[in-house]
C-alpha cells in the first residue's frame, strides 16, 4: 500500500475517532472502531479492557519487538470551544476536533505505519502496535494494565521489547527525556483556639514555613536535557471560620523530576526539610531517557529531527524499557479549546515514522 493511500484512510479513521467521545475510563467506542480498523485490514487484533493491539505478520518470537504506541482517550472539552468538539471539521488544512492533535494525529499516523511494515518478512525487529486508553489520567488501566497482561506479554517472553515508539504531538521532534511526576499531599498541624485570645497554635503559620522551602529550594543534580527539579505548590486550604485558630492546613505539591532522581530519594530530602506531614499520591510516573546515541535516535537524526528534553509526562514514564517520544501536531495545541491539527502534519508524520523504521528495520 502507498503511503498516499495510507494518508487517506488514516484521515477518515481520525474522523471517526473524533466523532466517538473517549473520554479517559470511557473509551470503549473508540476501541471498537480501531478493532473495526484492523478487521477491515484482514488483521488480527486482541483488546484488553479498552487496550487493542497487534503484531505484524511474520511475528518472530526469536527477535527482539519495538512498540509503537499511542493513545485514544482524551481530555473533557474546555468551556472556551466554538466549534462541536466531536464533529470533525476539516477546512483551509486544519483537521478540527477534540482528540485530533492529542494523540488522534501521532495514533492514526502509527497504525498507518505498522500497516505498512505489516506484510513485510525477514525484519531486524517485531513491530507490536498499541492503541491504549487512559493515558490523559495515567490510569491504571491503560499501557500498564497492557504490559502486564499474560496475553501480551506470553509473546514476549523470549527476547521482549527492546525500545518503543510512544506517539504524542511533538513536531516529529525526538522527546529523549521526560521529566517525572510526583504529587504530595501535605498537612501542617496546630491546635484550634479562639482568635481574640492568645489561644492555639495556627497550623497556617507552620504550612507558611514549609510552603516557603517549597518555593525556594533547589536540588543539585540538573539534567542535561530536562533542567532542574521543579516544585510548585498549587493547592491550598485551612480554616472554617474568621475567629477560630486553624488546627490544620493542607497543601498539594506538584514535583516534575529529572532523570537523575528517583522519587524515593527525593522524599528523603523532602521529609529532612520540612514539619508537615508528606504522602506521595503516586510514584509511578519516573523520569525517562533513552541514550542520545541509541540506534532508533540515531536514525532520526539523519532524517533532519532534533532531540530535545520534554517538560511533560506520557504514558513513556510507565515503560519498563526505552522510549522516544515523537509524533505530528504540537504540544501547545493540546487541550485547547478548538483543537486541530494540520492535514499536512499527519501524511508528514506517516512518511518520517516509515523512514526512521526503515532505518531500523
Amino acid at each position: 500500500m502507498d503511503t498516499e493511500q495510507l494518508y487517506t484512510e488514516a484521515l477518515e479513521l481520525l474522523k471517526q475517532l473524533i466523532a466517538a467521545p473517549s473520554f479517559s475510563k470511557e473509551e470503549d467506542i473508540t476501541a471498537s472502531l480501531i478493532e473495526e480498523y484492523f478487521y477491515k485490514k484482514g488483521i488480527s487484533c486482541k483488546r484488553h479492557l479498552n487496550n487493542v493491539w497487534a503484531v505484524n505478520k511474520y511475528f518472530d518470537e526469536t527477535k527482539p519487538s519495538i512498540l509503537l504506541n499511542s493513545h485514544h482517550d482524551t481530555v473533557r472539552p474546555n468551556n472556551g470551544y466554538t466549534l462541536d468538539p466531536f464533529s470533525p471539521i476539516e477546512t483551509g488544512g486544519k483537521l478540527f476536533g477534540l482528540g485530533s492533535n492529542d494523540a488522534g494525529g501521532s495514533l492514526v499516523s502509527l497504525l498507518a505505519t505498522f500497516i505498512y511494515f505489516y506484510n513485510q518478512q525477514n525484519l531486524n525487529y517485531n513491530l507490536i502496535i498499541a492503541a491504549t486508553a487512559e493515558e490523559e489520567i495515567s490510569g491504571i488501566n491503560g499501557i500498564e494494565a497492557l504490559l502486564n497482561h499474560t496475553s501480551f506479554t506470553i509473546p514476549l517472553l523470549k527476547k521482549g521489547l527492546q525500545f518503543g515508539i510512544v506517539g504524542e504531538p511533538t513536531l516529529l521532534k525526538m522527546a529523549i527525556a521526560e521529566k517525572g511526576l510526583m504529587v504530595l499531599d501535605c498537612i501542617a498541624k496546630g491546635k484550634a483556639g479562639h482568635a481574640a485570645r492568645e489561644e492555639g497554635d495556627n497550623a497556617i503559620h507552620k504550612a507558611i514555613k514549609d510552603v516557603a522551602w517549597f518555593s525556594s529550594y533547589k536540588f543539585d543534580r540538573i539534567s542535561e536535557f530536562i533542567g532542574p527539579v521543579k516544585m510548585s505548590v498549587t493547592i491550598i486550604n485551612a480554616g472554617v471560620q474568621h475567629n477560630v485558630v486553624p488546627h490544620e492546613c493542607k497543601f498539594t505539591v506538584d514535583i516534575r523530576m529529572n532523570e537523575l532522581y528517583s522519587h524515593e530519594e527525593l522524599m528523603t530530602i523532602i521529609k529532612q526539610h520540612v514539619q508537615c506531614e508528606i504522602e506521595a499520591r503516586s510514584t509511578r510516573l519516573r523520569s525517562t531517557l533513552i541514550a542520545p546515541d541509541h540506534p532508533i535516535i540515531k536514525a532520526g537524526l539523519d532524517l533532519g529531527s532534533t532531540y530535545y528534553g520534554s517538560p511533560t509526562t506520557s504514558d513513556k514514564a510507565l515503560l519498563p524499557f526505552p522510549a522516544v517520544k515523537i509524533g505530528p501536531g504540537d504540544s501547545a495545541r493540546s487541550h485547547i479549546a478548538d483543537e486541530f491539527i494540520y492535514t499536512s502534519e499527519i501524511k508528514d508524520g506517516i512518511a518520517f515514522y516509515i523512514q526512521l523504521l526503515k532505518k531500523i528495520l
